[in-house]
């Protein structure tokens, strides 16, 4: 694996993508250690300026930015492109329960569209559509979702977060790329990133064709391919 300097070309994947089937394409902002936060929560900001700036040139590759409740309400993202030039994506919020604040900053009546992903019925606000996904005996599942998703013309996916909803993406075998923005800090403690099924031997570890690119103040991007 090799170091790479032009972070920009990572996202060429996106615009070559098959136009005749979903792409989908994770991302995720770590320590050293593999923490997202610390005990408390805490998680501004792990990751440097270079780092949000790919985050940034990523959400204006894709035609949808996905995000699970908990995010939501932890965070409260935007989930705008606003630290470079580009077209915000479409704003996806999987709730299964119906917890959406209707406060909630990635509602705001800017143009862009919005979805809410739910097997509930008769979810639609003012500011978003639903997209009612059933409901198996592990939630819903993230397969169900990506061809909903499609059939609503969003065609380039981006799972943004948390890190339980790129899991679960991840262990469904449903992305094809991830991002791993890893910032040069260990915190010791805190909230992991990924989780995944336990596995008994080494050689059932998932194994992307992997390339890594330097992004300023210390950040590296992994930059994961899991299907060509």
């Amino acid at each position: 694996m090799t170091m790479n300097n032009d972070p920009t070309s990572a996202l060429d994947p996106i615009a070559a993508s098959d136009p005749a089937r979903p792409y989908v394409v994770a991302q995720l902002g770590q320590s050293l250690d593999g923490r997202i936060a610390t005990p408390t929560g805490a998680s501004k900001y792990i990751n440097g300026p270079s780092a949000l700036d790919f985050l940034h040139r990523l959400r204006a590759s894709v035609d949808a930015v996905v995000v699970g409740i908990g995010t939501v309400i932890a965070d409260d993202p935007l989930l705008t492109v606003r630290r470079v030039e580009g077209r915000s994506p479409a704003r996806v919020v999987i709730d299964p329960n119906g917890r959406l604040p209707t406060g909630a900053k990635c509602l705001s009546d800017d143009g862009t569209a919005i979805y809410v992903v739910t097997p509930l019925k008769n979810c639609d606000s003012p500011a978003a559509s639903t997209i009612c996904v059933d409901a198996g005996p592990d939630g819903l599942d993230p397969h169900a979702i990506v061809r909903a998703l499609h059939k609503a013309g969003l065609r380039r996916i981006l799972i943004e977060g948390g890190a339980k909803t790129v899991s679960r993406f991840l262990a469904a075998g449903a992305v094809d790329r991830l991002y791993l923005l890893v910032a040069p800090m260990i915190l010791g403690s805190g909230q992991t990133g990924l989780e995944l099924p336990p596995i008994e031997e080494v050689d059932e570890a998932l194994t992307p064709v992997t390339r890594s690119y330097a992004l300023g103040g210390g950040d590296v991007l992994f930059d994961c391919c899991f299907k060509s």
